[in-house]
Parts: structure tokens; C-alpha cells; sequence
């Protein structure tokens, strides 16, 4: 079966970043509230919880990705019988990890005091609050998560992220009202719990509605399931690396610098990830797509599209950097007070951090959609020692700059090269001096591009929400207006214009 991946993508990307706004702008109004009635101790506790049950949900890792890898030759082939025995083997999987998250979540209960230096908020009982997150996590398991699988597979991330946007924006409403009104924190933990059950049983039932013909039957061969669990263990340690340099940065934030500190860090690291999600829309668009480009299309074709993508990501992601370091500060003071903010010089560090982040998320892509993960096993596993070590070797003496520095020499000196030989090595077979000159030439096409914008920003001496709307309109223009001047002869812009131009035809 052939997927249209173009319009798939392109449907993906539209209702993904509805579910994104949705999901950024609303629980922002949350945290806000938050910091008003509960104080920001409470947001850091929260962060904390969110860090330890990432820690837990090791389990999972690997096997969401393997299976929906594993879907994509029966989809293309029509073998529905495989699909459902696929569906069956996921049920049985996550029923197990929910099993085990729960058991080691428990496990670990009477130590979680011990992660906190300072700041606990009176009046609230630790062991109970980590109870019920752990709660939530178990359900998103146990609730037909398997069904999600088929929405991935066939490229329908849209019906999730409807259904996402929904829930979302109905529980942070009713969590912004009960935190006004009683200033509870235990209600709100009730409303997360409720909310994760009603997300599911919707996604259930949709997926039973489009896909009628796929139950959880049937039975794969041995075979299948040995060639299965292997890629399950491959991208256990595959996405280890990134869970452990997220969680640890957090924990070791809260340990040595206590919760408050840790609230300030999420504040800013809230503003980078919601950026980093929008761009992430188009890696989860068009994922199911690359991997049946991949299956169907030729090598070349592949790697031509895979220049066309990093060329996107790069006009991206130099666009993103450039917004960041202009606006990070004059929003921070508008929405939480000079008390909770970090110096310009930090924000330098989380601008490095996103694109070094996004710029690994064009290779993950790749890799992933092929299944490269056997090769690409151990470099989570060094990168995030990297990151650990020298978090705790330096987070005594440096503080922040520790966290954030830890973290991006870690993607300099192990993820990024290992990724890139993994994709040229192993999926492309070819050489990568060529690109790895492109992507350097587009990184300083991008430095260049953000001190410019920052030096036009400079000019607004407007204060308040007035100068940071100003500063935001010459950042939305002048990094775009320049890369379109730079890139105007570029080969993959012009592949980019074709690729549009061919969508607003079809359409026509």
C-alpha cells in the first residue's frame, strides 16, 4: 500500500501545530497560575516528579518505535493479518511496562525526599504527591495505548493531536479554575489523572472507527518476534541517552541547588522545548513518510530528500536561535520578574543547546525511520555519561552554566558525530565531508543571522509588552528577509520551491 506522504506530512505538520500551540500556550497560563497561587517551589516540585517518572519510563523505551518500525512493510504490503498480531504483541508489551513502572516507581518512593536540597513546600506530603504522578504514568500504558500504534504507522499523527488539543485544553481550564479557587495542588494532580484516562478511551475509539479491520489477534512467527525484541533492546539504549541527559539535569538541579532554582532553569527550558516541539512537528510528520520513502524509492532519492531536509531545519532552527536570543530576557521579565531569571550569558547556552538539539532530531529522523538502532546502540549510553559526569563533577562550582555546558559538550563530542557516521555509513553508504561542510556553512550563516537580528533588536528602547511585540516583528522579518537573500541561488531552496509549487497545484 502506497502512503501519499506529501499530503500526509503536510496534514500532520497543519494539525500538529494546532495541537502544539494548544499544548504550549495552555499549560503556560497553567504554570503562570501556578506561580501565583502555589509559589515556585510547587512548579520545581512538579518538575521534579516529571524528571523521576522520565527515569521510570525506561521501560518503554524502545518499544513504541520498534513496533511502529515494524508496521510499515505490512502496511505497504496489505497484510492486515500481521498488523493485527503486531497490535496484539504491543498490547501484551505495555501492559508489562505499566507493571513494571509501577512496581519500581513504588520501589524508589522512600528516597524521592533525599532529591530535594530545599524548598519543599509546607503542608503537603511528598510520598503522596509522587504517588499520584506515578498514577498517571502507569495509566497512559494501560488504557489501549496500543491502539496508537496504527495512527502512527499509517502517517495519521493528525487524529491524535486533535484529540490531544481537546483534552488538553478542557483539563488546563479546569485546573486554572481549581487552583484559583481552592489552591490545592492534590486536585490538580486528580485533573492530570482523569484527563490522561479520557485521552486514551477517545483515541481508542477513534481508531476503532477509522480502522475497523485491526484487533489485537493473532500470533507472529518466532522469528518475528526474536527480530522485534532485538530492535526493542537496540532502542532501549537508542533512547536511554536522551531521557537520562533530560531527567538527570533536572534531579541534579533539585539536589544541589533545590527547587526554586530548578523552577527558574524549567521556566527557560519550558520556552526552549516549546520551541523545540513546533520544529519536532515536522520530524514526526514526516517520520512514517521517510521510512516508507525508504522501502519503496531509491538510495539517491533518499539522500537528496534528506539534503532538502536538513536545509529546511537549518533556515529553522537559524531563525529559532536568532528569536531566542533577542526575546528570551524580555519575555522572562514580563512574565515571571527579574527575581526569576537567569543572565544573558545563560540564555547563549540554551540558544546552543536548542539548535545542537534540533539539529541531532534531522539525523534521529533518519536513523530511526531506516532502523538504525543496533549500530547506534552505545551512543546514548557515552553521550549521556558525558553529560552526567561532568554535570557532577562541576555543578559545585558552576552552577547552571555546569547543566548547560555538561550537556552541550556531550552532543558536540559524541551524538552528533556518531549520529552522522551512522547515517552515512550504515543507511546512505557514502562519504559525509561534503555535508558536514553544508551543515558548518549553514551554522555560520546562522551565528551571522542572529547577531544581526540582535543588533536591529537593540535599537527598540521601548520597555514592557510594547518593546517585546517590536522586537518580536523584527524578528519574525529581518532573519528571514536575510536567509532568503543568502539562500535565493541555493539548490535545495530551489527543490523547496519546486516541492511547494507541486502541493499548491495538486490542491488546485
Amino acid at each position: 500500500m502506497q502512503i501519499n506522504r506529501t499530503d500526509n506530512a503536510v496534514r500532520n505538520m497543519f494539525f500538529g501545530i494546532i495541537q502544539k500551540t494548544v499544548n504550549i500556550i495552555m499549560p503556560f497560563i497553567t504554570r503562570t497560575v501556578m506561580i501565583e497561587t502555589l509559589g515556585a517551589n510547587y512548579l520545581g516540585l512538579n518538575s521534579l516528579f516529571t524528571s523521576v517518572l522520565q527515569v521510570l519510563n525506561l521501560a518503554e523505551l524502545g518499544v513504541g518505535n520498534a513496533m511502529i518500525f515494524s508496521m510499515y512493510k505490512p502496511i505497504a504490503e496489505d497484510d492486515k493479518e500481521t498488523i493485527c498480531a503486531l497490535m496484539k504483541l504491543y498490547r501484551v508489551y505495555y501492559r508489562i511496562i505499566g507493571l513494571l513502572i509501577l512496581v519500581a516507581g513504588l520501589g524508589i518512593t522512600p528516597f524521592i525526599p533525599m532529591l530535594i536540597k530545599k524548598d519543599i513546600p509546607h503542608g503537603v506530603n511528598i510520598y503522596v504527591l509522587y504517588v499520584m504522578n506515578l498514577g498517571s504514568t502507569v495509566l497512559s500504558y494501560w488504557l489501549f495505548a496500543y491502539k496508537n500504534s496504527i495512527l502512527y504507522a499509517y502517517q495519521r499523527n493528525d487524529v491524535i493531536d486533535r484529540t490531544s488539543a481537546i483534552v488538553i485544553c478542557v483539563q488546563q481550564v479546569i485546573q486554572v479554575f481549581v487552583l484559583f479557587l481552592f489552591r490545592n495542588y492534590y486536585y490538580n494532580l486528580v485533573i492530570v489523572l482523569g484527563a490522561q484516562a479520557a485521552k486514551n478511551v477517545m483515541n481508542a475509539f477513534v481508531v476503532s472507527r477509522m480502522f475497523p479491520e485491526y484487533e489485537a489477534k493473532g500470533t507472529l512467527s518466532t522469528e518475528k518476534v526474536k527480530t522485534i525484541n532485538q530492535r526493542v533492546k537496540d532502542l532501549f539504549t537508542a533512547k536511554l541517552g536522551n531521557t537520562v541527559v533530560s531527567a538527570a539535569d533536572a534531579i541534579v538541579i533539585s539536589s544541589f541547588m533545590g527547587l526554586t532554582v530548578l523552577a527558574v532553569y524549567n521556566n527557560y527550558y519550558y520556552i526552549m522545548n516549546a520551541v523545540i516541539t513546533f520544529v519536532f512537528i515536522i520530524f514526526t510528520a514526516c517520520g512514517a513518510g521517510i521510512g516508507n520513502s525508504l522501502i519503496t524509492e531509491s538510495l539517491e532519492k533518499n539522500y537528496h530528500n534528506f539534503k532538502t531536509m536538513t536545509f529546511i531545519i537549518s533556515w529553522i532552527s537559524g531563525f529559532c536561535v536568532s528569536c531566542l536570543y533577542s526575546l528570551y530576557q524580555p519575555f522572562m521579565k514580563i512574565w515571571v520578574g527579574e527575581g526569576l531569571m537567569f543572565t544573558q550569558s545563560v540564555v547563549i547556552l540554551f540558544c546552543i543547546y536548542f539548535y545542537l538539539y534540533i539539529l541531532c532530531g534531522v539525523f534521529s529522523t533518519y536513523k530511526d525511520s531506516a532502523g538504525i538502532w543496533h549500530q547506534d546502540r552505545f551512543r546514548p549510553l557515552a553521550g549521556a555519561s558525558v553529560n552526567l559526569i561532568l554535570n557532577l563533577a562541576f555543578v559545585g562550582k558552576y552552577g547552571i552554566y555546569a547543566i548547560l555546558l555538561s550537556t552541550i559538550v556531550s552532543y558536540l563530542t559524541v551524538n552528533i558525530p556518531w549520529l552522522i557516521y551512522n547515517v552515512f555509513h550504515v543507511l546512505f553508504k557514502r562519504d559525509a565531508g561534503e555535508y558536514i561542510r553544508t551543515v558548518l556553512s549553514y551554522t555560520v550563516i546562522s551565528l551571522m543571522v542572529c547577531f544581526i537580528t540582535a543588533c536591529v533588536c537593540s535599537l527598540v528602547k521601548i520597555k514592557g509588552i510594547e518593546g517585546l511585540l517590536c522586537k518580536g516583528f523584527l524578528c519574525m522579518a529581518v532573519p528571514n528577509i536575510l536567509f532568503l537573500f543568502i539562500y535565493r541561488k541555493n539548490r535545495e531552496f530551489k527543490n523547496c520551491l519546486c516541492i511547494v509549487r507541486r502541493m499548491i497545484w495538486r490542491k488546485v
